[in-house]
């Protein structure tokens, strides 16, 4: 094992060049949320989609066209609206007189990157049709199905104080997200920077630093990073315990509906594998889990009315789990 271990570790060495410098790029483009980028950087090795959920003006659409940016690949903005149908995304079936056929017009979905802005605005109609497109990576059209290139990712954006004219998401498409990430307003020497960079009639892009071929290659790499079986048995009691938290000595006063899904499970174990990449390893640690449980925690776990009516968010429940399960 010691020498697959060191195998693994030379081959996620070579690829964490390649995706600090991808982190560059975007760096070079992005003023701060260093944090946001690393984590989007992680979800995408791991070949999962984000919900971002933020204020309107935080640079949501430039951070994933930055993304883009950094390989030959595709991206497109859907701007979702309330008149929005699911043929303007998927695509429809249009019949030519002439020749008495259906021929197929593909949608803005067939690309590698896309930005749902303000999915929350679109009915749910809507959104569940980017439920095949997220899960199963293909699209049904007038009954015939196609399968979306590769690599394909999801950033969905939703405004968290704007509710007039948004649509709740449904649990089974908030479920599909590996993350849900906050994005938070810059500090004041960001703000100074993004003045400066932004009004002197500079507009830095990100340099193609890899391809296609090579972050596919580094997406089928992510499974094959060695997580232990600790590691797998820490996994499922974080995950267990928001279901079952009085197992675990954790008195929350019935402050969870519902607890997280299995996808949890897996992509708590997926992202760790991604994070360790990242860092040049090619086995997880638990801190690998920790830094990204909150993001993949916050939207699958449901809480009462009780918990809402004492300001208890799912961010404190996750925080309380974390420090009570026993690390390896």
């Amino acid at each position: 094992m010691n020498k697959e271990i060191e195998r693994l570790n030379r081959a996620a060495r070579q690829y964490s060049l390649t995706l600090n410098k991808m982190l560059e790029e975007m760096k070079n483009v992005i003023v701060g949320q260093e944090d946001i980028l690393e984590k989007i950087l992680v979800s995408l090795i791991a070949d999962g989609h984000v919900l971002l959920e933020g204020m309107p003006g935080l640079a949501k659409t430039l951070m994933v066209r930055t993304l883009a940016g950094t390989m030959d690949s595709g991206f497109r903005r859907l701007q979702f609206t309330p008149d929005l149908l699911p043929a303007d995304i998927i695509g429809t079936k249009i019949y030519n007189q002439k020749t008495s056929s259906f021929s197929t017009k593909k949608g803005p979905i067939f690309t590698n990157f896309i930005l749902a802005d303000e999915i929350n605005r679109a009915p749910p109609k809507v959104q569940s049709a980017l439920l095949e497109a997220m899960q199963e990576r293909q699209v049904t059209i007038s009954g015939d199905t196609y399968p979306l290139p590769k690599p394909f990712l999801v950033i969905a954006t939703q405004n968290p104080i704007e509710t007039e004219g948004t649509y709740n998401l449904p649990e089974a498409q908030v479920d599909r997200f590996m993350f849900k990430l906050l994005i938070d307003y810059p500090g004041l020497s960001h703000e100074k920077e993004i003045i400066n960079r932004m009004t002197v009639g500079r507009n830095p892009a990100a340099k193609k630093v890899t391809t296609v071929a090579k972050l596919l290659e580094m997406q089928r790499f992510c499974t094959q990073v060695y997580a232990d079986e600790k590691i797998v048995q820490y996994v499922s009691e974080l995950v267990h315990a928001t279901r079952k938290p009085e197992e675990y000595g954790l008195d929350l006063n019935g402050f969870i509906e519902y607890g997280a899904s299995p996808r949890a499970s897996i992509w708590l174990i997926l992202g760790g594998k991604s994070v360790a990449m990242m860092n040049g390893r090619g086995y997880v640690k638990p801190e690998d889990i920790k830094s990204i449980a909150a993001d993949v925690l916050r939207h699958r776990i449901i809480l009462t009315y009780e918990a809402e009516a004492e300001d208890m968010t799912t961010d404190d429940i996750i925080e309380r789990v974390v420090k009570t399960v026993r690390i390896p």
